[in-house]
């Protein structure tokens, strides 16, 4: 088993993939091949179009390169005998052009191999563990569309072959997850040419859900002293100047459209309208902490090889939040976001859950006393929380330290969620000021903070974190009567409108269809209650039910299944 870190077993795994690459097509051309947070790619440009077959071939090849336990030999060498080691080699001669003047040029030999690499590397091939190659893709040269399409080759790599074979195992329990597979499955939302890519059509089903989260939202927001703002899709494009948008994400805005002769563009944003906000007025310190909440949707140009089912698409919805407060109550106001975040992301089935903070990089706006508070009520936060937490020191934007939050799922995976993130960059930009006791001006901190970062990305990991099986709180459909024969119907009918006068959502399985396949068709639909009517049932006006969770759970009145789902639906009690 291999002592070494994922990130210089995969990487050097990616050479010995390159290795393999190389001799069985000879002609190919190479561009680069780093490491991944679950494995390694990369980059060739070859006139023989690989199909998924190739793999095998590839990978066989690679186990005989690990099994020779050839050496990483690492060289140095002048910028001339780079180009001639090169030659012909263009994605290779670019990266090369990267290097700046001065700095030294690095190579790696693997057995015949060579490639331009700062390393580090294992000691030889031996050391690499065990691989899979998993998949085959496209990429664009540098990411630019403008540049020759590439074919990429995915693989992992891990210290043991145990420990591949776990992955690969959540690999596959993730594909039965896949949120686009169970959305299309589960009619729950859906995308259409007509409309254009990473725009999401929300289907009846799906919509209710939503509706559910956002009201659990709302209501979450306003007792924990939160107001909420509704702002426009569109704003001025000297707003948008204003908050340096313009200049630094042009390429990320939609195009602007002229309306009374001005400029106007799409919010890529919500932050600079609850700027204007803030500056309707003046502002006294004792109004403050001001907590503003939205569910803004906003519109990003996504490139279309990035989009991907609603983890990834070009408008969405944020749960954005800013905090306006003093620096004397800032430790406090941080220290209550991070409460209510976990509260939040708790309440969704959520329970493992790591911060990550990111402090002061070397260029940075600001103050630097305003920073030093900043990160020390950032780290006070997460130790108050008992929060386990990774420490990127010098990782945080030029504009503020940051607290990032995330979810462990059902199977294992992380996904990054909530951000609390300080910004000393645009109240500067937008002259944020408010009257202190001293009566004068003063700068205020402000907090951007998304809570479950978008609903749409949010939606998609509850899909797969359930696999489509949401608790009784959350499901679209919480109950389905499911009468024997069309003598229970009408008495169906009366307890359906009965329960949804409690406020419950259920169903009536109407279909011509015996006992067993109605419970079949629910089963697959992820109904967490089926309700049997018979004619006993019937003769009591009662109910045989059964959960997803306990099964058979005996004859019930309708008063009393309302007790039980009212009590689950209340605590959100999560299967």
């Amino acid at each position: 088993m291999s002592n070494y870190p994922l990130e210089t077993i995969r990487h050097s795994a990616a050479h010995v993939m390159a290795a393999a690459v190389k001799q069985l097509y000879p002609d190919a051309k190479f561009d680069i091949g780093p490491a991944t947070e679950n494995g390694f790619y990369y980059d060739f440009d070859m006139e023989h179009r690989l199909v998924n077959e190739d793999l095998k071939e590839i990978e066989k090849l690679m186990k005989k390169i690990i099994g020779r336990k050839l050496p990483f030999e690492r060289f140095e060498t002048t910028r001339e005998e780079a180009e001639k080691l090169l030659a012909g080699q263009d994605y290779k001669l670019s990266r090369l052009a990267d290097i700046p003047e001065g700095e030294t040029v690095s190579f790696y030999r693997t057995g015949d191999y060579i490639d331009l690499c700062r390393g580090p590397h294992v000691e030889h091939s031996g050391e690499i563990g065990a691989v899979k190659l998993t998949n085959i893709a496209g990429s664009y040269f540098r990411g630019d569309e403008k540049n020759p399409m590439l074919q990429r080759i995915y693989g992992t790599a891990f210290a043991s072959q145990e420990e591949l074979q776990t992955y690969l195992k959540q690999l596959e329990e993730a594909a039965k997850r896949d949120h686009r597979k169970l959305g299309t499955e589960l009619d729950l939302f859906g995308f259409s040419d007509c409309v254009g890519p990473g725009l999401v059509l929300w289907h009846p089903k799906g919509a209710l859900i939503r509706h559910v989260m956002e009201s659990f939202w709302k209501d979450e927001h306003y007792k924990n002293g939160y107001e909420l703002l509704y702002t426009p899709h569109i704003g001025q494009s000297n707003l948008w100047e204003t908050s340096g948008h313009l200049n630094f994400y042009r390429d990320g805005m939609y195009s602007s459209m002229e309306i009374d002769e001005k400029d106007y563009y799409v919010k890529p944003m919500n932050c600079p309208f609850h700027i204007e906000v803030y500056r309707s007025k003046l502002r006294s310190y004792r109004e403050l902490p001001l907590r503003w909440a939205e569910l803004g949707t906003v519109y990003r140009y996504e490139k279309s090889g990035s989009l991907h089912g609603l983890m990834r698409v070009r408008g969405f919805t944020q749960d954005d939040s800013h905090i306006i407060c003093t620096p004397e109550s800032i430790e406090d106001e941080i220290a209550e976001v991070l409460r209510f975040s976990l509260a939040i992301n708790r309440a969704f089935g959520f329970t493992d859950i790591k911060a990550y903070l990111s402090t002061r990089p070397e260029k940075a706006v600001g103050e630097p006393e305003r920073w030093e508070k900043a990160i020390d009520s950032l780290r006070k936060a997460v130790a108050k929380c008992e929060l386990d937490c990774d420490v990127d020191e010098g990782g945080g934007a030029f504009y503020g330290p940051k607290i990032d939050l995330k979810l462990r799922d059902a199977i294992g995976r992380e996904w990054q969620t909530t951000t609390i993130q300080f910004d000393f960059n645009l109240p500067e930009r937008f002259d944020m000021t408010y009257i202190g006791e001293d009566g004068k001006k003063h700068r205020p901190f402000m907090v951007h903070r998304a809570l479950l970062g978008s609903l749409e990305r949010f939606f998609g990991i509850l899909v797969e974190h359930y696999a489509g099986a949401f608790p009784v709180w959350l499901a679209p459909e919480q109950a389905r009567i499911l009468p024997v024969s069309d003598k229970q119907l009408d008495l169906a009918k009366e307890f359906c409108a009965e329960l949804r006068a409690k406020g419950f959502r259920v169903g009536i399985d109407t279909q011509a269809a015996g006992l067993g396949a109605k419970i079949r068709t629910a089963r697959s639909e992820r109904v967490p209650y089926l309700l049997v009517l018979g004619e006993r049932e019937a003769e009591t006006r009662t109910v045989a039910v059964r959960n997803r969770k306990e099964g058979e759970l005996g004859v019930m009145t309708i008063e009393k299944l309302a007790e039980k789902m009212r009590a689950e639906v209340d605590n959100k009690v999560i299967w």
